[in-house]
């Protein structure tokens, strides 16, 4: 109940402001150098091209993504993160790794090593 309370609530995310969990996977999906075609952000988030289509609408908005024309097909369309996109994906993996630090220190050699694997059985799980 609180990773699904932490999952619905917006955070900031350095300069870019508060943004929503949906709007902040969106840009570790994107990724920090790269370009990715608005259907490959779709695969990788698994929603629908018409979600992804809205979400980067979202961040384009709060000038936290571009789109470009695909050279090799007019048609496709690439996004890719601006620097204040950068920020948040930057400010979004000091949260992270702050969390880790965080449990790590209330946590035994051997509790992580049990957490580590029930994690990985647990995305074992969701995967099929």
């Amino acid at each position: 109940m609180q990773l699904r309370r932490l999952e619905r609530h917006p955070q900031t995310f350095g300069a870019a402001g508060s943004l929503t969990p949906s709007e902040i996977h969106t840009i570790v999906a994107i990724g920090y150098e790269e370009k990715i075609l608005m259907s490959e952000l779709a695969a990788r988030l698994e929603v629908t091209k018409g979600a992804v289509s809205q979400l980067v609408v979202r961040l384009e908005t709060k000038q936290l993504v571009t789109r470009s024309s695909y050279p090799h097909d007019s048609r496709a369309v690439l996004i890719s993160l601006t620097e204040k996109g950068k920020e948040a994906y930057t400010a979004h993996e000091e949260v992270h790794l702050q969390f880790y630090d965080q449990l790590r220190s209330r946590l035994s050699r051997q509790e992580i090593e049990i957490f580590e694997t029930c994690i990985e059985k647990l995305n074992e799980f969701l995967q099929k």
